[in-house]
């Protein structure tokens, strides 16, 4: 009994490992949309087929248009508008909307500043049923003039 036990498991591993390996390959599709700045190393957003909708993790935005032009230097308001933007060209074009965003991360290198991130979130969201969210505040981000990056996660049912 035992002899066939171990057999057994041992098939199951090797089926998981297989499944684990070519599953998110067929699952999982890295999306960069017109009309952001082109990344370097990484993809703005990864879609997740998950049946009857799809999960949209983006990669944190940043204040950078579509030519890489920092907007709002020094100032949060508009570079907080300019990254809310981005993250709702990635989601429409994902084919959803700003409602569709279940989580917000939000990288600030001054939390006093929240007040004013809000004011511009609340543009965005709904406010009446708003995302999850986490507030990080940080020393430094990937340049010193950029003041704000936000992360998002968004489901979007299937039609």
């Amino acid at each position: 009994m035992k002899k066939y036990f171990c057999l057994i498991l041992t098939f199951v591993s090797i089926s998981c490992l297989a499944q684990t390996q070519i599953f998110p390959q067929r699952m999982v599709t890295f999306k960069n949309p017109a009309g952001l700045s082109a990344p370097k190393g990484y993809s703005h957003s990864a879609v997740i087929d998950m049946g009857k909708s799809k999960m949209i993790i983006l990669s944190g935005q940043v204040a950078l248009n579509e030519n890489g032009d920092l907007i709002g230097k020094g100032d949060i308001l508009k570079q907080t508008e300019q990254v809310f933007a981005n993250i709702k060209r990635i989601i429409e074009d994902a084919g959803g909307n700003m409602n569709n965003v279940v989580k917000l991360t939000y990288y600030l290198k001054d939390v006093s500043k929240i007040q004013q991130v809000r004011d511009v979130r609340d543009k965005y969201i709904n406010t009446k049923m708003p995302p999850a969210s986490t507030l990080v505040e940080v020393s430094n981000l990937f340049r010193d003039d950029i003041l704000i990056e936000i992360e998002a996660t968004a489901v979007i049912a299937k039609k």
